[in-house]
């Protein structure tokens, strides 16, 4: 069996600017991997959100492969976190390592 990955995207400005979806995402999953985990840890917070995260980004992703992309083959499910936009690179290359076309 293999887990799942979310993405949703957060809100930068406003907490308020989330929906119910993504809360009831957030809670529910087993990993949260954000891009910074400071800004996320304002949101989690206000939503009463205690889910564990970990830093997930450009400049960690490799590294995070490796532990990431484990926690999905064993059935885990993980949300992918970004602020101001859903284009992040960090999410392109853990999308691309899951489809099979990089070597990370």
């Amino acid at each position: 069996m293999s887990g799942t990955l979310y993405v949703v995207a957060t809100p930068i400005g406003n907490l308020k600017d989330i929906t119910l979806r993504a809360v009831e995402t957030l809670k529910a999953v087993d990993l949260i991997a954000c891009e910074d985990t400071r800004h996320a840890a304002i949101l989690l917070k206000a939503y009463d959100i205690r889910t564990p995260t970990t830093s997930y980004h450009s400049y960690t992703t490799e590294a995070k492969h490796r532990w990431v992309i484990p926690s999905l083959n064993l059935a885990l499910s993980v949300v992918l976190a970004g602020g101001s936009r859903t284009d992040c690179e960090s999410w392109f290359l853990i999308l691309q390592v899951l489809d099979g076309k990089s070597s990370h």
